[in-house]
């Protein structure tokens, strides 16, 4: 797959991601769900701590992904909903911890909404994955 970056605008590359890509030559794409902090059991962990949601989030994603034999470099779209815009935004260090060594800034969408499916969640991140 290749990837080119379409940003006829500078100021998204500062927060880590591109206006579009043009996408070329791919072969299979990968739909996922939104992901939160749940364990293997569905059970919210980590209540009213926006960093460790935050990373779990990461992590179950990350776990889609390689059940799909993908991995985070894959991510075509993120859309990132958060019930508190300020502190998840206070922690988006946590998504460019990841992202950056994948070297990846796929489009991006944040969402503040009243709340998520399941009480107490904070954030959850909505891919699609290509390859």
């Amino acid at each position: 797959m290749i990837r080119s970056p379409v940003n006829p605008w500078p100021w998204s590359l500062k927060l880590g991601f591109n206006q579009g890509e043009v996408l070329e030559g791919v072969q299979r794409q990968l739909v996922c769900a939104g992901q939160t902090a749940v364990d293997a059991n569905g059970n919210p962990q980590h209540p009213g701590d926006m960093r460790k949601q935050f990373v779990l989030a990461l992590d179950n994603l990350e776990a889609v992904l390689s059940a799909a034999g993908m991995g985070l470099a894959h991510i075509t779209r993120l859309n990132v909903y958060t019930t508190d815009m300020d502190e998840a935004l206070k922690h988006f260090d946590v998504l460019g911890s990841r992202m950056g060594p994948a070297a990846v800034a796929p489009p991006m969408t944040v969402l503040g909404v009243t709340r998520l499916a399941i009480p107490p969640l904070l954030i959850e991140l909505e891919a699609t994955a290509a390859s």
